[in-house]
């Protein structure tokens, strides 16, 4: 049995702040304004998984009122979200992912990033895809007032 999760994150970019993304550190003049580390790809990773197997959200899991999630490496998140989905009995098939930024450039990152991942997850970099898109200076991330990202997960039933 297969299953499908869709997630999507944003956060508000400031100056001061760090930027991570996919588990890794970006250098950039703007971060992510967040409870924990603000890795809004490894965020959304997590909410499509959790929808995937109905276990609601990042939010009622991780909530950023709680003083333990202050500041956390978002990668102790989605391993622990993983944790669950194989504790209902499923694994990972795919994630195909998209992060809206208008700067800075994520191209070069990208290996990087889906290697950390892997790694975290303990599958391979083939079955994870991330894109990075600008929106021509159009909406929040256009202006870089923010950054969002978008993933659908597949997953399927563990073989017993």
């Amino acid at each position: 049995m297969f299953r499908i999760g869709l997630g999507y994150d944003v956060h508000s970019l400031a100056e001061g702040e760090t930027l991570w993304l996919g588990g890794i550190l970006i250098p950039h003049s703007k971060g992510t304004v967040a409870h924990s580390d603000g890795d809004v790809l490894l965020h959304a990773i997590c909410d499509a998984l959790l929808g995937a197997v109905n276990l609601g959200d990042i939010g009622t899991l991780f909530p950023d009122t709680s003083e333990q999630f202050k500041n956390i490496d978002s990668k102790i998140l989605l391993k622990e979200t993983y944790r669950l989905v194989n504790e209902k009995g499923y694994e990972i098939v795919n994630i195909d992912s998209t992060i809206s930024a208008q700067q800075p450039k994520l191209k070069p990152f990208i290996p990087e990033m889906k290697k950390t991942m892997a790694e975290t997850l303990g599958i391979e970099t083939g079955q994870i895809s991330v894109k990075a898109t600008t929106t021509e200076k159009l909406g929040f991330e256009g202006r870089e007032e923010g950054i969002s990202a978008q993933t659908v997960v597949l997953i399927r039933e563990k073989a017993k």
